[in-house]
């Protein structure tokens, strides 16, 4: 008896702590540092190349805009539509050199998540952690304020941003 008890507890940790492995190795890919001085990121998505079927909805070109006004931050950040393990992606930066970006909810989602945060003054590293618990899911691309990010940079930054909170 004391043998199986002693089994139990061990396939119980063993369980336990696989479980724990699990959910850091759940997190896609990301940077966990800037760019370095003098390294150019691929460029990104922009002007004409934001027209056509690929972008039928004015949010889509709009997550460009926004993608576009922090490259460096989404070099940072992990794109949780696991874009890593599927297309190669490093961080959230690459789902906007290509279409990818305009055809994923997720990644516009993060996206605006990670201009509106940059503009309230959050560094990379608290945008990643939030989300990474999914702070940024509570964003309606229908109801986003697209026309915060479709305008002038300038005037992105004095215009707060509306988004959906589930609370």
């Amino acid at each position: 008896m004391r043998r199986v008890l002693s089994l139990v507890l061990i396939s119980l940790v063993a369980v336990t702590m696989t479980g724990q492995f699990k959910q850091f190795s759940d997190v896609p890919a990301y940077n966990a540092a800037p760019p370095t001085k003098g390294q150019a990121l691929p460029p990104l998505m922009a002007g004409d190349q934001l027209t056509g079927s690929n972008f039928q909805k004015a949010y889509q070109a709009a997550a460009y805009k926004a993608a576009a006004r922090v490259p460096n931050v989404l070099h940072q950040l992990p794109c949780y539509c696991f874009c890593d393990r599927s297309a190669g992606h490093n961080s959230l930066h690459s789902c906007f050199e290509s279409v990818h970006g305009a055809h994923c909810t997720t990644c516009m989602k993060e996206a605006f998540f990670a201009e509106e945060q940059t503009r309230k003054g959050k560094t990379a590293k608290q945008i990643r952690e939030a989300i990474m618990k999914g702070d940024y899911q509570s964003f309606d691309l229908e109801k986003v304020g697209w026309t915060d990010f479709n305008a002038p940079a300038t005037a992105a930054t004095k215009k707060p941003v509306t988004h959906k909170t589930s609370h």
